[in-house]
């Protein structure tokens, strides 16, 4: 079986050329160049370390490696719609554009089609069942990035390999030390997917500058303060709102008045709901219930987190609604929710929540 190792330079997929290794393949080592040090001129990117980490472990295994260049498809489809997103009020997922634009869609075009499986160092997991390839989460339950899977396509799915979503993330950290290898202390990856070092807040200013506004107390009208543009601010936030008194949460957005609302919690409602409408929903695996029609039983996450939300999903026309149990807090327009099978096991697929 030919296959094709995504490889970043980190230790999730450094331990995942191993233990291919360990399986009796001989995968090819793909580095993908994606980040802003050639576009926007930044220097703290890490592409050239993790280039020389990703060529010590091509080399330690006897591996094939290319590096391979997908700037221009990121940006002309992740930040483009990451930018355009912001603009418009939105909470943007780059992440999971990323992984299903780019790396499992313009790279399988351009090289991935050429191999039997694609392994990443995603912690996730696929479960055989009724003929069909699931998407299912991982062991480590903190480090589960079923998330950010939400929006791959069945093609993609059953291609794709998760050689550590069987580990805890510190067993995968045992090995890297065991094998020697650079990675093994490094951390984990932060910011926009590709993006590395990069601050959000300076990639969306580099784009959309500053604005000031206002910020308005919900439910007085009282204005508590100013922001820099309703772009910096999504809903749900606390953090960075720099007011006394709190804890503040940003609750609406007035795209068109560039005043961002904000609430301390006098009426719960303003902050938490138990209503998510979802559109372009889609299964990835198909309609795991045959024909949907009525109500299904679920969880569901509205952000990267542990927990699972309990719900109950249903469908009228193209837009998919679920009714959480629970109040939960900063239900954000743009943002996507992932839905699961009330195992909490199967990641079923996923839509962009709206107003």
């Amino acid at each position: 079986m030919d296959i094709a190792a995504l490889v970043s330079g980190g230790v999730d997929s450094s331990v995942v050329v191993y233990q291919l290794k360990e399986a009796g393949y001989d995968p090819t080592v793909f580095y993908l160049k994606i980040g802003m040090e050639e576009k926007a001129g930044y220097t703290d990117c890490p592409a050239e370390e993790d280039i020389e980490i990703t060529a010590y472990i091509a080399k330690k295994y006897g591996c094939r490696m290319e590096v391979v260049s997908l700037h221009e498809e990121y940006w002309a489809n992740v930040v483009g719609y990451t930018i355009d997103a912001v603009r418009r009020g939105l909470t943007p997922n780059p992440d999971m554009m990323c992984n299903k634009l780019i790396k499992f869609g313009t790279f399988e075009q351009k090289w991935g089609h050429a191999f039997d499986k694609i392994a990443t160092g995603h912690y996730a997991t696929t479960t055989e069942m009724d003929n069909k390839i699931y998407l299912s989460t991982a062991a480590d339950k903190v480090k589960d990035q079923t998330y950010f899977l939400g929006q791959v396509d069945y093609l993609q799915i059953s291609k794709l390999l998760f050689p550590v979503g069987h580990l805890q993330k510190s067993e995968v950290r045992v090995i890297a030390a065991e094998q020697g290898l650079p990675s093994a202390l490094r951390k984990d990856s932060q910011g926009i997917c590709f993006l590395g070092k990069i601050n959000y807040n300076d990639f969306i200013r580099r784009y959309l500058g500053e604005k000031p506004g206002k910020i308005v107390e919900r439910e007085t009208g009282k204005v508590l303060g100013e922001h820099k543009g309703y772009w910096f601010h999504t809903i749900g936030q606390r953090k960075g709102l720099y007011l006394s008194g709190g804890p503040w949460f940003v609750i609406q957005k007035d795209v068109l008045q560039n005043t961002i609302y904000v609430s301390k919690g006098y009426d719960p409602a303003t902050q938490y709901g138990k209503v998510v409408n979802l559109q372009g929903f889609h299964f990835i695996s198909g309609d795991p219930w045959g024909d949907f029609a009525g109500e299904k039983e679920i969880t569901f996450k509205i952000r990267h987190t542990p927990e699972f939300t309990f719900g109950k999903i249903r469908r009228t026309g193209d837009i998919y609604r679920i009714e959480s149990d629970d109040k939960i807090q900063g239900i954000a327009a743009g943002q996507f929710a992932v839905v699961y099978d009330r195992k909490c096991r199967l990641c079923l697929g996923s839509g962009m929540i709206i107003e």
